[in-house]
Order: C-alpha cells, then structure tokens, then sequence
C-alpha cells in the first residue's frame, strides 16, 4: 500500500539508497495557497498506489514553520526530496509568488526526476521559465500515463482496478483541480 513517505520509518539520507531500492516516491512541491489541490493530487497518486512526500503531512515541518526556523524547514524539505525517486511541480499563478518552489527545484533539479503539473486554466505560454525544461502534465490524462509510466503497469489494468479515473470519468477526484484533457488527438 501506498503511503506519504513522511509516515514511514525508513528515512534515506541520500537517492542513491532510494534508487538502489527501487523506491518510487514523489515529492509534491507546490505553492501554500494551492494546498487544497496539492492534497488532492497527493491523495490520487497514493490511491494509485505511489508513495508520496507531501509537506501538509509533515508534522516536524509545520512546527517549523510556525517557529520560523529557517534551517529546520530546509532541512525538512531536503529529506523529503532525498526520499523521493521524482519531483511534481505544481504550477498556478500562485506558483509566482512562492519562495520554496524554486528551492525545491533547484535542490531536486539533478536528484529527482522533475516533472511540472499545470493546475486547471494554465495556457500553454504560462509556465515559469524555470520549469519549462522539465516534462510537462497538462491534464488528467497527462498524469495517467505519469502514474502509469511510474508505476511500470499498463494503464488499462489500473483503469479497472480503480486505481486511476478516466479523464472523462465525472468522479475523477482530479476533475476540480486539473483540466480534463487538452490536445484531444492523444
């Protein structure tokens, strides 16, 4: 089962460890104010059965964060990525104003493998410079094939199982925060 990387007792210092394992775990690196979105895409890929580091689950952060000790949330942020095999960028026009975003990529960049999600209504021109080098998920389906790719299974098989929705599925938890598909000839 799944889980937020933050919960489980094995902590690694390093990716090497992580990759040696075979761990797949993804860091969700995003923007406070969109957190309501992030937990929904962290709770999907934990569903789909991916291991997360997301920071809302991160009890030590959050008292860090309250405390104002700068150090101990870098500290925080930089284990959370050394446990992670993958980096998703949430991108918003929030995503502009956030000071840990670019520090997460940046301290990610040649450590995970970075990927940037647009939240729903990002046109096409409007990802920051900064992330434009990295793969790009543009919609529900986007991240389906992610999960799938991650996951190394055919997308069909978690279809049915319920582990992912279809983009064109009403119930998709993801329909709120994520545009159902963009380029319709995939």
């Amino acid at each position: 089962m799944a889980l937020n990387r933050y919960y489980s007792s094995t902590k690694y210092e390093s990716r090497s460890k992580v990759l040696s394992l075979g761990v797949k775990c993804v860091f969700i690196s995003h923007q406070q104010r969109d957190n309501h979105a992030a937990k929904k895409i962290a709770d999907y890929l934990i569903g789909a059965g991916i291991d997360v580091y997301f920071d809302a689950y991160d009890g030590d952060l959050r008292i860090h964060h309250q405390s104002n000790d700068a150090k101990a949330v870098t500290d925080s942020i930089r284990k959370g990525i050394n446990n992670s095999s993958h980096m998703l960028v949430l991108v918003s026009p929030n995503t502009l104003y956030s000071t840990w975003v670019p520090f997460e990529i940046g301290y990610g960049y040649d450590k995970t493998d970075l990927f940037v999600l647009c939240l729903e209504g990002i046109p096409k021109g409007g990802l920051p410079e900064y992330v434009r080098s990295a793969t790009i998920i543009r919609d529900i389906w986007d991240i389906n094939k992610f999960i799938s790719n991650t996951l190394d299974r055919e997308i069909e098989p978690l279809f049915e199982s319920k582990k992912i929705f279809s983009h064109s599925n009403d119930n998709n938890p993801l329909s709120t925060v994520m545009d159902s598909l963009i380029n319709e000839s995939y």
